[in-house]
Formats: C-alpha cells, sequence, structure tokens
C-alpha cells in the first residue's frame, strides 16, 4: 500500500510560517513579517485576474509572496529585496513550500521597472529610514533623506501606472500613494488599505 505523506501545514497560521526559517528570522516575525491573514486579504485583492503579475516591495522573508502564491495559484507573485541573506531565506521558504507562481529577485526596487507587474503589495519597507530603533539589522544606510528618493521613485512609478491598477498598503503613511488612487477597502483600524487607480 502507498504511503500517504501528510501536506505540511505551513500555512496553517503565522506561528506554523515562521517555521520554515532559523530562530532569529522567526523572532523578527511578529515586528517585520506580513501577518497570515492580513496576506490572505491582500493578495486576494490584488488577485483580481487570472495571469497578472503581483510586486510585493521589499518582500522580506517572502510571506507575502508564498502565501499568496499559494491561495491564487492563477496569478505569479514576485518580490524585491536588496538585503540578500533575506533574499536567500526567501529562495529556500520557496524550495520547501514548492511554489510554482513565485519569485525573489535581489535589489533596490529602484532598480526594476514597475511598468512590469500590474499589481503591488506595499508593507511601509522604507519607514525603516525613519525609526530610531527596530531595524531588521545594521548593515544598511538609513536616512531621511532615502526614505524620501524611495517614496518619489514610487510615486512616480505608481502614477505612471494604467488606470485599474490595484495597491495594497499595510501600516504605510501614504506618502507613495498618488492622488488618482481611490481607497476602495480598509480594515476597521485602517492599517490595512486597497487601493485602485481612477
Amino acid at each position: 500500500m502507498e504511503k500517504i505523506t501528510p501536506k505540511p501545514t505551513w500555512y496553517a497560521n503565522d506561528a506554523a510560517f515562521d517555521w520554515l526559517y532559523p530562530e532569529r528570522i522567526q523572532q523578527l516575525s511578529r515586528r517585520h513579517w506580513t501577518p497570515m491573514e492580513v496576506a490572505k486579504k491582500s493578495a486576494r485583492f490584488l488577485a483580481s485576474e487570472p495571469g497578472k503579475k503581483i510586486l510585493d516591495i521589499g518582500s522580506g522573508v517572502g510571506k507575502f509572496c508564498l502565501v499568496g502564491g499559494y491561495h491564487f495559484p492563477d496569478v505569479t507573485f514576485y518580490g524585491i529585496e536588496q538585503r540578500k541573506e533575506l533574499y536567500h531565506f526567501s529562495l529556500a521558504a520557496k524550495e520547501l513550500t514548492e511554489a510554482k507562481n513565485v519569485d525573489f529577485i535581489h535589489g533596490n526596487f529602484t532598480q526594476i521597472d514597475l511598468e512590469d507587474f500590474d499589481h503591488f503589495y506595499f508593507y511601509n519597507a522604507f519607514f525603516e529610514n525613519l525609526a530610531s530603533d527596530g531595524h531588521i539589522d545594521q548593515q544598511m544606510e538609513y536616512s531621511t533623506s532615502l526614505y524620501q528618493y524611495y517614496v518619489r521613485y514610487m510615486f512616480k512609478g505608481l502614477e505612471d501606472k494604467p488606470s485599474g491598477t490595484r495597491l495594497v498598503t499595510y501600516h504605510s503613511l501614504e506618502d507613495e500613494v498618488p492622488p488618482s488612487y481611490q481607497m476602495v477597502d480598509a480594515t476597521v483600524d485602517f492599517l490595512l488599505k486597497m487601493w485602485i487607480k481612477r
């Protein structure tokens, strides 16, 4: 008789998902990685049609993309992350979960063309430049001018997108959201917001 291997339950909840990573990375989870329910709700909004390409700007260890990819197999999730270590953790988690519709890019998001993607997820990756503590590591340069540079770049990229482009922001100051984007949904605490370009 064929032995049936139980399917891993990584997607059961946040704690289960954290087991994909080393302990040090698990400890950063609560503050820095998207909560499972937020990821599912965001991905549902962004995966509006099959074949769409969704970009997570500052994807960390890849949690949003992996959760989104698992629940919405007919769209492709991309994550861009400038920290090489986190990028490698993303790739390892992708391999473990056998995610086929998820891809990770190592680099600064200002090095890619937002034109190549349809919709966007943004868990305020720029805020580290304004925060006085709680950084993921001390290997990056942090400054207010970098925050402003990133915000301007993203604002311009989003402004150039066609009508109907979808955006989800989580814990954002909204400096990067052009006025042409209309908020169509939000959680009760207003931390998670969903936008569509008019």
